[in-house]
C-alpha cells in the first residue's frame, strides 16, 4: 500500500516504456516488505538535465539510468565510483541525502550471472563480441577477474580510439577487427567464454553474430552467453547448442546487474530466482 511513507525509485531512458526494471525492482520491494515504488521515466532529451536534478529535490532515493543518458548524466553528479569512473557511463545513481553517486554494476552483474553457472574466468580466455556500452562493462568487469580478453570491434572511425582506451584499462586486453573472419576463427576456437554483446538477434532478428564458418569452430567445454533476453534462446545460442556449446542468455546479466543497483540502494538482498520467475512468465505471455 503506497502511503506517505512511500520512498521512490525509478529509471531513466528514452524509451523507458518497455523496461523490465519496474517488474524486477517492485516485486522485490512486495516480497521483502519493503516500503517503496519504482516507475519508469520516459524523459526527453531537452528535460534531461531537470530530471536529474529533480533527484535531489523530491527527493527519489535512487535510479537506474540507461540509453541515451548513461554518459550524459555524469556531469550532474557529485561523485563517481572507480568502476564508473574507468568505464566513463553510469547505470546506477545512490542518493546519499543529495549527494548523487553514479556506479555501473553492468559488468559486475555478467560476472555474478556467470557464477550462478558456475564458471570463474580467472586464467581463462574470453571473447566478446562488440564494444558497445554492454561490451566495455563485460570488458572491464572480465579483465578485472583476471580473464585474458580478446574483444573484436568493427573497423570504423572510432576502432583505433577505443583500441587504445582498452589496452589502457588492463594488458590482458587486445581488440581485434570484427571483420578478420581469419583471427576470429582461431580465437574463438580456443576461447572458453564467448560473450555476444551485439544487438544481433534481438527481438525477430534472425542473424548471429558470427558468420557459419566460425560458427563451427565452436565445440563443447565452451560457454557461450548472450546480453539478449528477448528472445531467451537467440539463433546464436541456438547454434551454439546444436555445436555442443553450454549456453546462457541475457536474463541472468539482468536480474544480477539489477540486484547489485538494488543492494546498493537497500542494503538488502533481492528474491533472485522470485524475478528470474516472473520475468519469464512475462516474456512468455508478451510473446504470445
Amino acid at each position: 500500500m503506497v502511503d506517505a511513507h512511500t520512498s521512490l525509485y525509478g529509471f531513466i531512458a528514452k524509451p523507458a516504456r518497455h523496461s523490465l526494471s519496474p517488474l524486477i525492482h517492485n516485486m522485490s520491494f512486495q516480497a521483502l516488505g519493503i516500503n517503496s515504488v519504482y516507475l519508469a521515466f520516459d524523459v526527453e532529451q531537452s528535460q534531461f538535465k531537470t530530471a536529474v536534478q529533480s533527484l535531489r529535490a523530491l527527493p527519489i532515493l535512487g535510479i537506474n539510468v540507461s540509453m541515451p543518458y548513461k554518459q550524459q548524466i555524469i556531469e550532474f553528479l557529485d561523485e563517481l565510483t572507480p568502476v564508473a569512473k574507468q568505464l566513463g557511463a553510469v547505470n546506477t545513481v545512490i542518493n546519499q541525502e543529495g549527494h548523487l553517486v553514479g556506479d555501473s554494476t553492468d559488468g559486475e552483474g555478467f560476472i555474478h550471472a556467470l557464477r550462478d553457472e558456475q564458471i570463474n574466468v580467472k586464467g581463462k580466455q574470453v571473447a566478446v563480441l562488440g564494444a558497445g556500452g554492454a561490451g566495455r562493462a563485460i570488458i572491464l568487469a572480465t579483465a578485472n577477474e583476471g580473464a585474458e580478453v580478446t574483444v573484436f570491434k568493427r573497423q570504423n572511425s572510432t576502432f583505433n580510439e577505443l583500441k587504445q582506451r582498452l589496452a589502457g584499462w588492463s594488458d590482458r586486453i587486445r581488440v581485434l577487427p570484427y571483420e578478420d573472419e581469419a583471427q576470429m576463427t582461431a580465437v574463438l576456437q580456443e576461447a572458453d567464454v564467448i560473450v555476444n554483446t551485439t544487438n544481433l538477434g534481438m527481438a525477430d532478428d534472425k542473424r548471429s553474430p558470427v558468420s557459419p564458418p566460425v560458427m563451427k569452430v565452436l565445440h563443447s567445454g565452451q560457454m557461450v552467453a548472450d546480453v539478449i533476453y528477448a528472445p531467451l534462446e537467440t539463433p546464436f545460442l541456438a547454434q551454439a547448442k546444436q555445436q555442443g556449446c553450454r549456453t546462457m542468455n541475457g536474463l541472468g546479466m539482468l536480474v544480477q546487474q539489477a540486484a547489485d543497483s538494488f543492494n546498493r540502494w537497500t542494503h538488502q538482498q533481492m528474491p533472485i530466482e522470485k524475478v528470474k520467475d516472473a520475468i519469464t512468465q512475462q516474456l512468455e505471455h508478451t510473446k504470445k
